[in-house]
């Protein structure tokens, strides 16, 4: 009995003329996605997405997996193909959805009929099926309104489907339609959620790193790394710069005051973040920051770490308490790593008493005798580079 998977593009029917345009790009996603686990077949006809196992070996499970990972899928099913005719419907729709029937006291049918040239009406069609599947499960009863299970038969184009109810896929829009942004990757809670979010609004991801040996382990380095392999299931291949930031560290203990340390790391990091996000062909930074969470992450701190970068800076937490946050982050299974006490380079140089309302004017005082230019410099020429899929 054949098998394939229907996919429904969900927010891709609300675009216009360049719909087929983030179709396509859909679609070489999901074969991108798939293609370590057999031959396959990926075609679009009638709002839907048909992908099509083409040899005996493909890894139907594994592939069912790796459809709910990706963005810009609505939601997706496994089908039985028929054709087009009553009989072939009718003798394969029992016998494909057996296990899920077994396990139900209640089902209904529903019939889609896309091809009007069908002989039988959708109603026609639901009662053929609803009294095949009564025929061979005799403790089933059809309850219209509230069932255990519905069973959806398809009339499409060339063949129909029969299948079981849908499952929901992660939304959003497919990656690489956006453009492409870098992500200021930290080990916390934050910022591997907020890399998520923007990959699901079509963003291709980079990401950036501050490594500050020996005051945080490789251990952290690779808890950095593991977040980015946790995302990149959802986004793709994620490209990874590891800054060395422990110069510009030990420059900003020696010659700033105590209150403006975070600020004056953060406004390192987004100059530093703009120069290889340019040159990597990115058209935004974003970060994990969230409104007030800490002091960093007050309106007038934000406006000064803003202040040193051109570039548009995508906060997509900005709104969001900690509890939202962490719903997410399980969600996408970054929690228990995130929490892992390995500690990144922002939290080991933390002032006691956090500057919470500073100016440009302050900020840019207490940053006077950093020699700016040579730290970013030998900073981004230093960088490694590497990428996680």
């Amino acid at each position: 009995m054949k098998e394939i998977i229907l996919i429904k593009n969900g927010e891709l029917t609300l675009k216009g003329l360049n719909r087929s345009n983030f179709e396509d790009i859909l679609i070489k996603n999901i074969r991108r996605r798939l293609r370590s686990l057999g031959e396959f077949d990926v075609r679009k006809a009638q709002s839907t997405i048909y992908i099509e196992p083409k040899a005996d070996d493909f890894d139907f499970e594994e592939a069912l997996e790796r459809v709910k990972l990706i963005f810009g899928i609505a939601a997706f099913s496994r089908a039985c193909v028929c054709e087009k005719s009553m009989e072939d419907i009718l003798s394969k729709s029992a016998e494909y959805l057996k296990d899920s029937l077994s396990k139900i006291k209640t089902f209904k049918v529903e019939a889609k009929r896309s091809d009007k040239q069908f002989p039988l009406t959708s109603p026609e069609i639901c009662r053929e099926v609803g009294g095949k599947i009564l025929e061979t499960n005799s403790h089933l009863k059809v309850d219209v309104h509230n069932p255990d299970l519905v069973v959806y038969v398809e009339i499409r184009d060339y063949y129909a489907y029969v299948r079981a109810e849908q499952i929901h896929g992660a939304g959003g829009l497919p990656v690489g339609t956006a453009g492409t942004a870098s992500v200021l990757i930290s080990g916390g809670i934050d910022s591997p959620v907020a890399a998520w979010t923007m990959a699901k609004r079509g963003l291709r991801l980079n990401a950036i790193h501050f490594a500050s040996p020996p005051y945080t382990s490789p251990r952290a380095e690779q808890k950095v790394k593991t977040l980015l392999s946790k995302v990149a299931r959802y986004s793709g291949t994620i490209n990874l710069s590891i800054v060395p930031f422990t110069e510009i560290q030990d420059q900003i203990a020696k010659n700033c005051p105590e209150e403006y340390f975070t600020l004056i790391m953060r406004r390192m990091m987004m100059r530093i973040s703009e120069r290889i996000a340019k040159d990597s062909g990115s058209l935004a930074l974003i970060t994990g920051e969230s409104l007030g969470q800490v002091a960093s992450q007050t309106l007038p701190a934000l406006v000064t770490t803003d202040y040193v970068t051109t570039m548009p800076v995508l906060r997509p937490l900005i709104g969001m308490d900690k509890e939202e946050i962490i719903t997410i982050s399980r969600n996408i299974d970054t929690f228990e790593t995130s929490i892992l006490p390995f500690e990144d380079c922002c939290t080991v140089f933390t002032p006691k008493h956090p500057k919470t309302r500073p100016t440009l004017e302050s900020c840019e005082l207490a940053e006077k005798n950093l020699p700016i230019c040579e730290l970013i410099e030998k900073a981004i020429s230093e960088t490694e580079y590497t990428y996680i899929e």
